[in-house]
């Protein structure tokens, strides 16, 4: 299937239903990740993958916990979130490692603080390629990952992450990315990947690709910085050097992909 194949531009899937709208609205979310909003589209883009308030959702790496803001809460009724968080006990000690634990625990105890609002949130631990398995065969009914892909294709990883998302997932299940899109031939290393070469390497492990929409794109990326992705905002690498110029190209442009499992 061609990477065009239900392509939509942005708004087309601004069905948002009420419980999400509240969640999105809550003061439980933190002044500055509401303040993303604008760039990250979270409304549009978990309607968009066919998150409700009854389902099993997977977020890969939930990192500072942007997402989880809003899904732990929207979810904890009737649903359930589940974080496959960074490995906390690391095997080897090492500057990578350490910071993963570090984050990791940090997370574990923001769901151990707010557990009034998130309720029973479930964890599993990724850290491929050792540890990939999300769940029982077949459990969740969505996963989701948030501009991570670079991380684990850096590594040599992105298969195994793949593969571990669709024997999750029962059967027509959602696997929801999002994800800095490179111009052709870009390296991962730059914190953009190839659409194209996504869609393919999902299609290689079982998936199909539903839709492709435009609801986080961005035209002004130009996609050229000293730094890579990290240049723009939220990051801004070069720190105060060109900041107004990159502050007013805004967050990266990214592709925002649908793939089910049949």
């Amino acid at each position: 299937m061609p990477v065009t194949a239900g392509h939509h531009k942005a708004g087309e899937h601004a069905q948002v239903n009420a419980q999400l709208k509240s969640a999105l609205k809550s003061d439980f979310r933190s002044e500055s990740n509401a303040k993303r909003d604008k760039y990250r589209n979270p409304g549009a883009t978990l309607s968009f993958f066919e998150v409700t308030p009854d389902k099993t959702v997977i977020e890969l790496w939930p990192g500072g916990g942007w997402y989880a803001e809003i899904l732990a809460p929207y979810l904890a009724d009737k649903g359930q979130y589940i974080a496959a968080n960074f490995e906390t006990n690391p095997s080897e000690d090492n500057r990578r490692t350490r910071y993963y634990a570090k984050a990791g625990k940090k997370f574990e105890k923001w769901v151990e603080d707010n557990k009034a609002v998130v309720k029973n949130v479930g964890f599993a631990t990724l850290n491929p390629p050792e540890k990939t398995k999300l769940g029982e065969d077949n459990s969740a009914d969505v996963v989701l990952t948030f501009r991570n892909l670079h991380n684990w294709a850096m590594a040599g990883n992105l298969e195994s992450v793949f593969a571990g998302a669709y024997a999750v997932l029962k059967p027509g299940g959602v696997f929801g990315v999002v994800e800095h899109r490179a111009n052709p031939g870009m390296p991962a290393d730059s914190g953009y990947m190839d659409q194209a070469e996504m869609v393919k390497l999902a299609e290689k492990v079982g998936f199909t690709l539903a839709e492709a929409s435009e609801i986080n794109a961005n035209a002004k990326d130009t996609k050229d910085y000293p730094k890579g992705v990290w240049t723009l905002p939220p990051r801004l690498a070069m720190e105060d050097q060109d900041k107004d110029k990159y502050l007013a190209i805004g967050e990266s442009d990214r592709m925002t992909l649908k793939f089910v499992k049949k």
